[in-house]
């Protein structure tokens, strides 16, 4: 599923155990304080599929926030 800007891929690890791996749609890595990360496994192990997939939705929602709020920080710094 696509969301945002990132692929989202529920997988169970165990039975009943969901999770979420999440990478960016354009293949990008993922920058987190300056280490590069090609995917991200994203929360806890849950009890479905939806409920990992939901999760991964907050965690993008988070990244993208960030992303938004360095960069204009960045550009200023550098100008």
């Amino acid at each position: 599923m696509n969301y945002d800007g990132f692929q989202i891929e529920t997988f169970e690890a165990g039975r009943g155990l969901w999770h979420a791996r999440i990478r960016r749609a354009d293949f990008k890595p993922v920058i987190i304080d300056g280490v590069s990360f090609p995917e991200l496994e994203a929360g806890f192990a849950w009890s479905n599929a939806n409920a990992a997939i939901a999760d991964a939705k907050t965690r993008i929602d988070y990244l993208n926030q960030r992303s938004v709020n360095v960069e204009p920080m960045r550009k200023t710094a550098h100008a």
